[in-house]
């Protein structure tokens, strides 16, 4: 006959004397309860929601941008799409990976402007480069060509927030809206500062063609 052996039954100690479960429904009610002072605009609270998550938040720009200055500008735009969007929050997400979302959903913005930037001083550079060899060059006889070598120089003399709008709007086709965009500015500055690069370039061609 076989013996049978006893099970032993271990006791496994919580040597913290509360239930896990107890410990992470506490933390999440009082995370409720600090979003609900921030949304009733306690600055105590929204100062403790910040130093809480603004490390995690700045390591992922970080990691995605690669430029401190640019990390730290995307975490505050982070806390304040969160801070604007928190009475819309719902719990279907844990509230690290929403504000993580809302993150990356700015990183991704910077990288975006960063590389069409890029992109547009390198082809600004190439342009004018090509148009001053140009004007240099013994076949600029022609009178048009002289009217366009006339229009890059005064086009290459205006000074950047000018001479950029110009440029997009009228040598690469975009849209007023598509340049606020790209600068994060305004459109109503863009509709002024095109108004106020096409005066300089008009009053500019006026004394060096004589037109």
């Amino acid at each position: 006959m076989r013996r049978k052996v006893p099970i032993r039954t271990v006791k496994i100690l919580n040597l913290s004397g509360v239930n896990p479960v107890e410990r992470m429904t506490e933390a999440h009610a009082s995370r409720q309860r600090l979003i609900a002072e921030c949304i009733a605009g306690n600055q105590d609270a929204i100062e403790a929601l910040v130093r809480e998550y603004e490390a995690g938040v700045f390591r992922l720009a970080f990691s995605i941008l690669g430029d401190h200055a640019e990390a730290h500008e995307v975490t505050q735009e982070t806390f304040l799409s969160a801070l604007r969007a928190l009475p819309s929050y719902r719990e279907q997400k844990s509230f690290r990976a929403w504000l993580c979302m809302i993150a990356l959903n700015h990183s991704r913005s910077h990288l975006r402007k960063r590389k069409l930037l890029d992109r547009l001083r390198s082809s600004l550079t190439t342009i004018f480069r090509m148009e001053m060899e140009k004007q240099a060059s013994p076949e600029e006889t022609v009178i048009q060509n002289e009217k366009e070598a006339t229009l890059w120089r005064c086009i290459n003399q205006l000074d950047e927030r000018h001479r950029i709008v110009l440029v997009l709007r009228y040598f690469h086709d975009l849209s007023t809206a598509e340049i606020s965009e790209i600068l994060s500015v305004p459109e109503g500055t863009i509709h002024s500062r095109l108004y106020g690069a096409r005066e300089k370039l008009r009053n500019s061609m006026k004394q060096l063609h004589g037109d």
